[in-house]
């Protein structure tokens, strides 16, 4: 497991590094360990909050019904997967560049300014949910069970072409129960899916200290004005 982890997996230090430092601010952080097939070895990647979309009244990984994962790719990186098999081999088109509300926060908060050059990048939507799909039926002595399975559907965003659907479970488990790839890490356990950060406990004292230093200034200008009303 050391030499797996410090020689083979060489992103696992910095990506949890990365993880470590976000979970404080964020409340949630994850971490998605995957079989890479153009590495050709497993790979443990920091996912940020932002970039995993679960339904908010979901108590865990295991039991929520849909997980989808936001990833960014560029062009090459997708080739190479649909070249491999791993994806299927269609046209994309260009990629958009949009910018969602939570990364224009995150670039307000950073003073980080969006590339005028397009780095051709391309949101694919790795979803991983249960699904009844159609000849490939649960079946239980012959009949349609109606069951949903577990698959993992990655759709371009921009196209919305399906790129691949794949069966989550091991082939030889009996009761087909999903595969985990992510875990979740949380600073302190939210009212939600999502834990609680730093963040989130600081912001109700903020907007406290806010109107208080207000209060003091209006108080002190009202104190100094030269004049006043009898």
């Amino acid at each position: 497991m050391n030499y797996l982890v410090t020689d083979v997996m060489r992103e696992y230090r910095p990506e949890t590094e990365k993880l470590l430092f976000s979970l404080p601010l964020a409340g949630s952080a994850f971490r998605k360990v995957y079989w890479d097939p153009t590495m050709c070895r497993p790979c443990a990647m920091f996912v940020p909050s932002e970039d995993l979309v679960v339904s908010y009244g979901a108590t865990s990984l295991e039991t929520c019904e849909r997980v989808t994962h936001v990833m960014k790719q560029n062009g090459n990186d997708v080739r190479k997967l649909q070249v491999n098999g791993f994806y299927r081999d269609v046209e994309l088109g260009e990629s958009s560049d949009d910018i969602n509300k939570v990364q224009e926060k995150y670039n307000e908060l950073t003073g980080e300014d969006p590339s005028y050059e397009k780095d051709k990048r391309h949101t694919l939507l790795e979803i991983h949910a249960d699904l009844d799909l159609k000849g490939f039926e649960d079946k239980d002595k012959g009949e349609d069970t109606g069951i949903a399975l577990p698959y993992v559907v990655t759709i371009d965003q921009d196209s919305k072409k399906i790129l691949s659907i794949r069966r989550n479970w091991f082939e030889d488990d009996p009761k087909r129960l999903r595969r985990q790839h992510f875990v979740h890490y949380e600073y302190i356990p939210g009212l939600g899916f999502y834990g609680f950060g730093l963040i989130h406990m600081i912001g109700g004292i903020a907007k406290s200290a806010t109107s208080i230093l207000r209060q003091l200034v209006d108080a002190g200008t009202l104190s100094n004005l030269p004049g006043g009303l009898k």
